[in-house]
């Protein structure tokens, strides 16, 4: 076999690992299920950590306070906010919104919203500029779990975004499954927004990335070293959070979420992440620019700002997802059936781990061979994260640009 063959054999051997050897990362089925309890990778429910907790009576349901940072949200809070305010629970529950330096009216109306749909208690405050060392997102948590603390006997901590709608029964739900479980975070990947050609072809792809990288079933197995959560939608044990340090001890990272599940974790925190069937995303992205901005904003921090990682990441999908369909093509023409062969069998493999999510996002199964094509499109916008980076345009958002953590100022 030549140069090429070996290649295209190199980039079989990496499918058959993901298909079997990477937490079998490209199924959908990690769920909170409707009873509440987090199940595990057969559909048992998941251990209990701590004791767990009846919450038959409306009584042992434990104060919840919901922190949602919020930065130029108005476009977004009229379908969010009140999902939030209309939230069925037992027990008490407020909501902190706090408003990050918005120019566009958004604690405004926060407050009309509150006061036009009624339901959970709103207070709405601003904790100005962030300090240096601090994302402003992170500076608005804080805040909000400052004002969280005049309430002594608060429990849990739900951090969603401002882009995030709710079911009724969705804080509910996310309690039962930390009490019944004994989880000190529980966090749902929340459904994004998939209405234009740009989202279907690139947003369920985001998911099957990041279920790629942080696989549910390592995430949710206790000991093992991968940690992340969805910011979207993290239901937060507020002892937990103060054992972690969080979030002073993640201020400056750009990708919170995953930073934050790894400070639970390493304090010996129990995590659980999934996808989730009633919470979604209403921010709309239905532009490649848009898109293209989103993924590029944090693609350079997630690889430490290291330029061998990035490099190493290039070749990586390179070798992954642009060989198959390369060397299929190569194959055909040069008529070299072990060539075209063994790409075409590693572009089958990677397009069938990638019909779960099209499922799970409703799309449609054709999408499934244009996975290199998003792919490529994702390699563009990680290598687009380091230019800027670079040009000191790095991690910005909103009219905000973060430096590397630890850089001088």
């Amino acid at each position: 076999m030549n140069a090429l063959t070996w290649i295209a054999v190199g980039s079989l051997a990496v499918w058959l690992w993901l298909l079997l050897g990477q937490g079998f990362f490209w199924r959908t089925d990690v769920r909170l299920p409707s009873g509440g309890a987090p199940v595990g990778p057969g559909g048992e429910p998941v251990a209990p950590g701590h004791d767990p907790v009846d919450l038959a009576t409306e009584e042992c349901w434990p104060p919840v306070a919901v922190v949602v940072p919020a930065r130029d949200e108005a476009a977004v809070l009229p379908v969010s906010l009140p999902s939030l305010l209309a939230q069925d629970y037992p027990g008490p529950a407020e909501i902190f919104l706090v408003d990050d330096g918005s120019t566009d009216g958004t604690g405004e109306l926060a407050r009309q919203l509150a006061d036009g749909h009624g339901g959970l208690p709103l207070t709405v405050d601003s904790p100005g500029e962030p300090p240096p060392g601090w994302t402003g997102k992170l500076w608005a948590v804080r805040h909000g779990m400052t004002l969280a603390e005049g309430r002594p006997d608060t429990e849990y901590l739900l951090l969603t975004d401002a882009d995030i709608a709710h079911e009724p029964d969705s804080l509910r739900e996310l309690v039962r499954a930390a009490r019944g479980s004994g989880l000190d975070l529980v966090s749902q990947m929340a459904r994004l927004r998939v209405v234009t050609a740009w989202e279907r072809l690139i947003v369920p792809a985001f998911v099957y990335f990041f279920a790629q990288l942080y696989p549910f079933r390592w995430v949710n197995r206790a000991g093992a070293r991968t940690a992340a959560a969805a910011g979207g939608c993290v239901l937060l044990r507020r002892e937990a959070a103060e054992r972690a340090g969080v979030p002073d001890a993640v201020r400056q990272a750009v990708i919170d979420d995953v930073a934050l599940a790894r400070a639970v974790k390493r304090s010996g925190g129990r995590i659980w992440l999934g996808l989730a069937d009633r919470v979604d995303s209403v921010r709309p992205y239905p532009r490649l620019g848009e898109l293209w901005r989103m993924v590029s904003r944090s693609a350079y921090a997630q690889l430490r700002h290291n330029p061998l990682l990035l490099v190493a990441t290039v070749a990586g999908l390179a070798l992954v997802y642009l060989v198959p369909p390369l060397t299929l093509c190569a194959g055909l023409l040069a008529d070299r059936p072990a060539l075209w062969a063994t790409g075409g069998a590693a572009w089958a493999l990677m397009a069938v781990t990638y019909v779960p999510m099209l499922r799970y996002y409703r799309q449609t199964l054709w999408l499934a061979p244009l996975l290199p094509l998003t792919a490529l499109l994702y390699l563009l916008m990680t290598v687009d994260s380091a230019v800027r980076h670079y040009q000191g345009r790095g991690a910005a958002w909103k009219g905000r640009t973060y430096a590397r953590p630890g850089a001088a100022p």
